[in-house]
């Protein structure tokens, strides 16, 4: 019996890419109700023409309105928080914007949560977040300090647990590279890379919920949960997406690349795993667990000398990480579901317009 038996599940924001792997995941599985709580009422019109299941039950509302929140909260036992601006131009040209949807509305589920006596809830956050420079990595990083901080004020006796996870790069989740990439082959037009060079930690959706069920199953109060992934270049991953798309047509494999430059607000590499948090992390294989500090305020109680490690130790970050080759990387793209019905491995689910996951 799985620990989802007859439970009810909450998706913030889960009309995104993550909700609709979420619901590929879990809806053949003994939960009893998932809800989707967003603000987009069209994006829930089309999930509810494709799924037209019992099971899924739709909420109109933001998490910047706990009221709205406290609607769709009453009943459930698990929250997946995954409602948040992602986009890191946008972000940077709207700061407040970011803060009032990352960290505002997730304080109002988590409250919300609290309140209504859910059991576990898990919030989304992204490598983003580990030394921000951006508007969207900064509020991602605040999101996890209030997760974090109401985490550590229940305590490991609380009813409700709290924990974070960190993830990279999605593939082909809404908004991302790789469609953009495929639509510009396709279309005959040069691919545009910011700068070759570039890294980035690449995993899939699956890995995405893997990596929030793996926090959900084995997560304490105020915890922060990364997975290990493999990282590639952007001039690697063209190069794959090239060669996947010329057993198509064999031209798209001499298309052209463009350097265009970065975009505002983005870093050569990701870090998933400070070097402050590497301290204290645990290595479960797979993953990080990072456990919070409890210490309180009174630090005079615990400081007694400083730490000799910090030095030593090094982030974990798309640079240090285990690299893709071009191989590698092809590999993983055929993992990816539209790509695979692009090259007619299997029947495609949805228009072919429609690239993300």
């Amino acid at each position: 019996m799985s620990v989802f038996k007859d439970k009810t599940l909450l998706i913030t924001g889960g009309t995104g890419s993550f909700g609709n792997a979420v619901l590929r995941r879990f809806l053949n599985s003994d939960i009893k109700e998932i809800r989707i709580f967003s603000r987009d009422e069209k994006k829930q019109d089309d999930m509810r023409h494709a799924l037209q299941n019992p099971k899924v039950k739709f909420y109109i509302g933001n998490v910047r309105d706990k009221s709205s929140v406290d609607v769709a909260m009453t009943g459930v036992d698990y929250v997946f928080s995954a409602a948040a601006l992602k986009q890191v131009p946008s972000c940077e040209f709207f700061p407040v914007e970011a803060v009032r949807t990352n960290i505002l509305g997730t304080e109002n589920v988590l409250n919300s949560a609290i309140e209504h006596g859910v059991s576990n809830v898990v919030v989304l956050s992204t490598d983003k977040a580990a030394y921000p420079i951006n508007a969207m990595g900064m509020s991602k990083a605040l999101m996890e300090k209030v997760a974090v901080a109401k985490g550590r004020e229940l305590g490991e006796q609380a009813k409700t647990t709290i924990c974070c996870t960190r993830y990279g790069n999605v593939m082909a989740s809404r908004g991302s590279v790789i469609p953009l990439w495929v639509e510009q082959i396709e279309e005959g037009k040069p691919i545009t890379i910011t700068d070759p060079n570039m890294t980035r930690f690449m995993m899939t959706l699956d890995d995405a919920v893997d990596l929030v069920v793996y926090a959900f199953t084995h997560g304490h109060n105020g915890d922060l949960f990364v997975q290990k992934a493999p990282a590639a270049t952007l001039d690697t991953l063209a190069t794959a997406l090239k060669q996947v798309y010329a057993q198509i047509n064999p031209k798209y494999a001499e298309t052209e690349v463009k350097v265009i430059g970065t975009r505002h607000g983005e870093k050569l590499y990701e870090t998933l795993v400070t070097r402050e948090e590497m301290i204290r992390a645990i290595d479960l294989g797979g993953y990080y667990r990072i456990p919070c500090d409890t210490r309180d305020l009174n630090y005079d109680k615990f400081f007694t000398e400083g730490s000799q490690d910090l030095s030593k130790i090094e982030d974990y970050h798309s640079h240090n990480t285990r690299r893709l080759d071009v191989e590698g990387m092809k590999e993983l793209l055929l993992k990816l579901r539209f790509i695979r019905e692009d090259l007619g491995l299997q029947p495609r689910a949805k228009a072919k317009e429609i690239r993300s996951e």
